[in-house]
């Protein structure tokens, strides 16, 4: 399959470029590797692993992404309030995490298990038995716990038919799981974003049941405290409220990223699977001057026949 470069602007292309995907780094089902080889056999030519606030995977994805050919921008998604919401950040970090972003990745690792506490806590009074232990036994590893991890174990215990069920009626914002108090705010985790080099992009912008002008004050908090992009598209969107979320970043001076927010194969979101972008001025972020070396360094391979060491 032959790799391009990624466009320089979005002209309803098929997606060939993701930049929000997970591993079991934190909530993904598939080893950072193996992400990286289904981005390759999906034919996705430029990817970010984004893992929820920890970047522990992106070495296993560098050395796999250099043997698949295929370029690679480090990344992590950032837990963040901004007014009582829970906002997500991704990071996308060309040269890794420095800066306050490693005290800030530290605290996020501690505000995760603090969370964990007390997700498990309130769960056990619903009647989710051992809540911690059995989130862990979900989990398989000694990575941070997320609220998908107390999802399975409610359904494993036979408390509620689905994940979805389980977000809708208990861990879902506002529900008794949704534990958000240690989260930094917004504007701290841009600032960490931008201390280590990186990009702040707003992630899935659609999905906080905002209404517009509800939507255009985050953008506005997010710009005015130095983020950069959104996604404009994430997974799979209409067309019109995309068209409409452009003009928004438009109005901000803001890039626009895209993003299937890949966790596990078998689903409607595999990598490189969202909705395409209409034709915008909206400029992409990997034309960010931050990010298009590493675009640039992606094509190169594909001239030069390949992957390279």
């Amino acid at each position: 399959m032959p790799m391009t470069a990624p466009p320089a602007r979005f002209e309803g292309e098929p997606h060939r470029v993701d930049l929000h995907m997970h591993s079991t780094a934190s909530d993904g089902a598939l080893p950072p590797a193996e992400v990286v080889a289904l981005c390759r056999a999906k034919g996705v030519t430029l990817m970010a692993l984004t893992d929820h606030d920890t970047m522990d995977g992106i070495d296993e994805a560098e050395a796999a992404a250099r043997e698949q050919g295929i370029g690679l921008i480090p990344g992590t998604e950032l837990s963040t309030q901004w007014r009582g919401i829970n906002i997500h950040v991704v990071g996308l970090l060309p040269e890794g995490p420095r800066g306050d972003l490693v005290a800030g990745l530290a605290a996020q690792a501690e505000a995760r298990e603090q969370r964990s506490l007390r997700i498990a806590e309130r769960l056990e009074k619903i009647g989710l038995k051992d809540a911690l232990a059995r989130a862990r036994e979900q989990a398989g590893s000694e990575r941070p716990l997320g609220r998908p991890d107390f999802a399975k174990a409610l359904v494993a215990a036979g408390l509620v038919p689905d994940i979805g069920t389980a977000f809708k009626k208990h861990l879902g914002n506002g529900k008794a799981g949704d534990i958000k108090a240690h989260w930094p705010f917004l504007a701290t985790a841009v600032a960490w974003i931008l201390d280590a080099g990186g990009v702040a992009v707003l992630a899935h912008p659609l999905r906080h049941g905002l209404t517009r002008r509800k939507r255009g004050l985050l953008l506005d908090d997010f710009a005015a405290a130095g983020g950069q992009a959104a996604e404009l598209v994430s997974g799979f969107q209409n067309p019109d409220v995309t068209r409409d979320l452009a003009r928004q970043l438009q109005e901000r001076e803001l890039y626009g990223s895209v993003g299937s927010d890949f966790h596990f194969p078998g689903g409607h979101l595999a990598p490189g699977s969202m909705s395409p972008v209409p034709r915008t001025a909206t400029p992409p972020v990997w034309a960010h001057p931050r990010l298009a070396g590493i675009a640039a360094t992606a094509a190169g391979r594909e001239r030069a026949g390949g992957p390279q060491a």
